[in-house]
C-alpha cells in the first residue's frame, strides 16, 4: 500500500493545458490572418445589410413642415421668375415645355409677322360692348351692335382658320420629309393648332414669349 503511494507521489504530474500565452498567440493569428493588410481588403469590415439600409432611408415627411413649404415656395417662385425672364428675352432653355422645340418657334414667327384680325378683337369688342350699354333703352340700335359683334367674330374665325391652313403648309415644306410619292409627308404635333390661334387671338404687345420682332412682315424661313 506504500509503495502504491509512493508510486503515484514519484509519477509525473498530469499535463497542464494550454497556457493563456498560447491562447492569446493563437487568437492573434487569427486575427492578423483577418487583418486589412492582405491584397484586396477594404481596411475596414463590411457594414451588415441593415445598416446600410438604414443609412439610405430618408424620411417621407421632413420633420420641420413649414420650412419644408417655404423652401417649396421659395423654389417655385424661382422656376417662375426664370421662365419669364426666358420668355422675355428667348431664351428657350428655360422656356416652358409648351414653348419649346423648332415648330413652336417657327408658329410664333409665323403669326407674329401677319396682321391677325384676332390681336384687335379684344378692343373692339370693348367697344361693342360699351354700345350696347349706351343703347339699352334702344332695343333697335342695341340689337345692331350686337350683330356687329357676331359678324366681328365670325370674320376672325375666318381668319384664324386661313392663317391655320397656311402655316400648315408651310410646316409641312419646312419639317416635312419625302414620302413615296415624292411629296412631303408632315404630323402636325397635338396642340400646334391651338398654340397658333391662341397666339394670333392675343394683342401683339402681350404675347409671351414675346416677338423677336417689333414690326409685322418678318416672315420665318
Amino acid at each position: 500500500m506504500f509503495s502504491r503511494k509512493r508510486d503515484l507521489a514519484d509519477s509525473p504530474a498530469t499535463e497542464p493545458s494550454a497556457s493563456s500565452a498560447d491562447v492569446a498567440g493563437t487568437s492573434s493569428a487569427a486575427d492578423s490572418s483577418d487583418s486589412p493588410s492582405r491584397p484586396g481588403s477594404k481596411g475596414r469590415p463590411t457594414p451588415k445589410r441593415s445598416e446600410s439600409q438604414a443609412k439610405n432611408k430618408r424620411p417621407l415627411v421632413p420633420n420641420d413642415r413649414k420650412a419644408a413649404r417655404k423652401a417649396n415656395r421659395e423654389k417655385a417662385r424661382t422656376e417662375r421668375n426664370r421662365e419669364y425672364q426666358a420668355m422675355q428675352t428667348g431664351d428657350e432653355r428655360f422656356m416652358p415645355a409648351r414653348d419649346k422645340g423648332p415648330v413652336r418657334r417657327y408658329v410664333r414667327d409665323y403669326v407674329d409677322a401677319r396682321w391677325n384680325v384676332g390681336e384687335f378683337f379684344l378692343p373692339v369688342a370693348f367697344v361693342f360692348i360699351f354700345l350696347n350699354l349706351l343703347f339699352i333703352q334702344n332695343p333697335t340700335m342695341a340689337s345692331l351692335v350686337l350683330l356687329a359683334l357676331y359678324a366681328v367674330v365670325f370674320i376672325t374665325l375666318i381668319d384664324v382658320v386661313v392663317m391655320w391652313q397656311r402655316l400648315k403648309r408651310r410646316l409641312r415644306d419646312k419639317f416635312g420629309t419625302l414620302g413615296v410619292d415624292g411629296k412631303k409627308d408632315y404630323y402636325v404635333p397635338r396642340g400646334t393648332m391651338m398654340y397658333a390661334a391662341m397666339r394670333a387671338l392675343q394683342i401683339r404687345r402681350s404675347r409671351l414669349p414675346k416677338p423677336m420682332h417689333k414690326k409685322h412682315g418678318h416672315w420665318p424661313e
